[in-house]
């Protein structure tokens, strides 16, 4: 296993991100008319978007109507109630969902 693998080499599949993968297609070289990963477009979702917890991360299937936050679960909820007026803000200000509350 030692001679298979020398230092410094890795042991898995080595992922690109869309960056690297879009710097090294040059696709300033393609004609404007060939659709690639610079110039597609897509329309709209018809999809409602989904609805994630402020402040987990998860999906969230209630929201607070006192500070419009929401949350995934009652310990969420626990700590949603708990948090100054300018947390609340702040959450809210990085859903773009500025709301002032009362």
């Amino acid at each position: 296993m030692y001679e298979k693998y020398p230092k410094g080499q890795s042991r898995g599949r080595h992922w690109k991100h869309l960056k690297q993968i879009l710097q090294a297609e040059n696709y300033q070289n393609y004609p404007p008319d060939e659709p690639n990963y610079m110039n597609i477009e897509a329309p709209p979702s018809m999809h409602p978007p989904k609805r994630i917890c402020d402040i987990t991360g998860y999906e969230a299937q209630y929201y607070d109507p006192r500070t419009k936050l929401r949350y995934a679960n009652a310990e969420v909820f626990k700590l949603v109630r708990s948090l100054p007026d300018d947390y609340v803000q702040r959450y809210l200000a990085l859903r773009n969902a500025a709301v002032v509350l009362k």
